[in-house]
């Protein structure tokens, strides 16, 4: 059986970065543990648009208002009984954590490639198609021409800088994600409309679909209400909404 397939839809623009970054973190070390000059190319592309996200001025801010959010929320859950006290107290730990570490860093995360003039390079010709061709880069050239081993203990170095940045990501989006159980829905006629409490603060809707349905959905509205399409893709040049009845599976996460 197709494993099932989830798709995601935030509902503030602040995991909507989220989402985004947690991608490109999943690319880069994907290709990272590659040996070719092209898994090297797609993990130095990931990069440069790693460095484009972290670098927005706004960032920092808003990854310590999730932390800092998160740890008013939970901190008062540890004096009841129904809660395991020790998975609770390791992640107020690593929200602690990772706050005191993001608090010390930069004004602007990602500084630390300011003055790493390979890397500024590849970044100034990124934004072109085809920017960094072996006649624009050499220097690119040459370190692509580098042992394996050697070029992935570069960006190996290069992504743990971002760490704190990654691992305050992860958690966020992990206690996201767990903080709702999934249940069943149905879409008549591949529609479906839900209201939201506009008291809680709901950040994320997941679609859970079997892996050998035919339908994707289209999600649309905010964090009062939105809702479901569900699509029939055409031989992938276009699609048609469907007008039989959906079963799928929802989650509305708050935390």
């Amino acid at each position: 059986m197709a494993k099932p397939v989830t798709y995601e839809h935030p509902l503030n623009e602040r995991i909507r970065t989220f989402l985004r970054l947690e991608l490109l973190f999943r690319q880069a070390k994907h290709f990272c543990a590659g040996e070719s000059p092209w898994d090297s190319r797609a993990t130095l592309g990931a990069l440069m648009e790693l460095l484009t996200v972290v670098s927005r001025s706004d960032l920092k801010t808003e990854l310590l208002k999730e932390l800092e959010r998160n740890i008013t929320t939970l901190k008062p859950l540890t004096d009841r009984e129904d809660i395991d006290s020790e998975q609770l107290g390791n992640i107020l730990h690593w929200l602690q954590r990772l706050t005191s570490v993001l608090h010390e860093r930069g004004a602007q995360l990602g500084h630390e490639f300011r003055d790493n003039d390979f890397i500024t390079s590849i970044r100034q010709r990124s934004s072109i198609p085809g920017g960094t061709c072996d006649f624009d880069l050499p220097v690119l050239q040459r370190w692509l021409h580098l042992p394996a081993a050697q070029r992935r203990q570069d960006q190996e170095e290069w992504l743990a800088t971002l760490d704190p940045i990654r691992k305050s990501v992860e958690l966020v989006l992990k206690l996201i994600r767990g903080s709702a159980e999934p249940t069943a829905r149905l879409a008549e006629a591949g529609t479906y409309q839900h209201s939201l409490d506009p008291t809680l603060p709901f950040q994320l809707v997941r679609i859970t679909l079997p892996g050998d349905s035919p339908w994707y959905p289209e999600v649309s509205g905010g964090k009062h209400r939105f809702s479901v399409r569900f699509l029939e893709p055409q031989d992938w040049s276009r699609a048609q909404p469907t007008k039989e009845s959906v079963e799928f599976k929802l989650t509305c996460c708050l935390l």
